[in-house]
């Protein structure tokens, strides 16, 4: 064998693995869009990533997942949805977010697109029903409109003397602002309170909106279900404490990171559906694609969060100061939070809702005592 012949030999086989490769088919692409944040959204993505695994799909070894974060500048979406049509994702997961849905489905026509929204999916034209949903899109409804009119029913219960209720809204999510707004001031009539609106669309904006209570201070804060809010449950739970507002919330988290209460839908157990679904549409597309894939609705059932018992059940005195440092409202109530239940009774939060201006840690809740004037700890 001639030195050529000897060099041309080995680069061949040099070239094998690399052609090997090169024929291996390219993994699907799943194209995940968030109005949140990725600090903010780690609970909820694994919750994801986990109902994608149910179905046989694991990250990085037989699909791709194209992780892109809104942080609530839906301003961002004409050109993502361009840039995601223009090469073809296999699918489209949108958990959480009304107007990226809307925008996605406006975009293509093709591309499976699997929605998670509070909102009716026929309403807003995503599907034609729910159990033939006819077009490119499907997925999950849960409640959130339901149970807009019960949480504030339920801070009022917390606050008996609120007399004005400051609303905040994000503006740029057209669909879930109409409906609260709505909502919200019916009831407000209902109970007898008065409601101020507040529109925050920016980290800075809700900042901004916490200065403004601190020249016209609010009695109570209702926080709009709202993506991009979910995603600031750290810097809500802080702005309420300092200034020791009294707020509720759509999710979990928030009272998770310090906040006073929530009622609402398990967000999570949404994300673990649509990755359910996402799943089952990239195995079946070829044949059955979401125009036959029925919409799945969570309903309101008991989900106790972690731990169990009569810490969690237990009643406790709320203690509520306004700026000057006097105290508002002090009653005897139930540990109320999280999950709708089905019974229709809020279950117990692992964090009790007692606002004291900080958040307690779990020593001092497993030290509450239900008969007493004061809470340990309470300022």
């Amino acid at each position: 064998m001639s030195r050529r012949e000897f060099v041309a030999l080995l680069g061949g086989a040099a070239a094998w693995p690399l052609s090997a490769r090169a024929q291996q088919p390219s993994l699907p692409v799943i194209a995940f869009l968030s109005p949140r944040s990725a600090d903010a959204s780690v609970r909820v993505t694994a919750a994801f990533r986990k109902g994608l695994n149910e179905t046989g799909y694991v990250e990085g070894q037989n699909v791709t997942v194209e992780y892109h974060w809104l942080e609530g500048r839906y301003d961002r979406l004409p050109a993502l949805l361009a840039d995601l049509v223009r090469r073809q994702v296999a699918v489209m997961a949108i958990p959480g977010s009304a107007p990226a849905v809307l925008a996605a489905k406006a975009a293509t026509a093709t591309i499976p697109i699997i929605f998670g929204v509070g909102e009716d999916p026929v309403g807003l034209g995503l599907v034609a029903n729910l159990a033939r949903p006819s077009g490119n899109a499907t997925g999950i409804n849960f409640f959130v409109n339901e149970v807009v009119g019960k949480r504030l029913r339920l801070l009022h219960d917390m606050v008996p003397k609120a007399v004005r209720v400051a609303v905040l809204l994000n503006p740029s999510n057209v669909v879930s602002t109409e409906a609260t707004l709505h909502i919200t001031q019916e009831v407000a009539r209902a109970i007898g309170v008065q409601t101020e609106i507040v529109n925050a669309t920016t980290i800075g904006e809700i900042d901004a909106a916490f200065a403004s209570f601190a020249r016209e201070r609010p009695d109570a804060l209702f926080v709009a279900p709202d993506g991009f809010f979910a995603g600031r449950a750290v810097q809500f739970a802080t702005l309420t404490a300092r200034d020791k507002i009294p707020a509720a919330y759509s999710e979990r988290d928030t009272v998770a990171v310090g906040g006073l209460m929530s009622y609402g839908a398990d967000v999570a157990d949404m994300y673990r559906q649509v990755g359910l679904y996402t799943g089952r549409i990239l195995k079946g597309a070829n044949h059955r694609g979401p125009a036959r894939a029925a919409v799945d609705q969570i309903r309101i059932r008991h989900q106790p969060p972690d731990g169990a018992g009569a810490r969690h059940r237990c009643a406790v005195r709320l203690a509520l100061h306004r700026r000057r440092g006097d105290r508002i409202g002090s009653r005897l109530l139930p540990c109320m939070s999280l999950l709708m239940a089905q019974s229709e009774h809020p279950t117990v939060a692992r964090q009790c809702p007692v606002y004291s201006g900080h958040r307690l840690e779990d020593a001092e809740m497993s030290a509450f005592d239900p008969s007493a004037d004061i809470i340990r700890g309470a300022p």
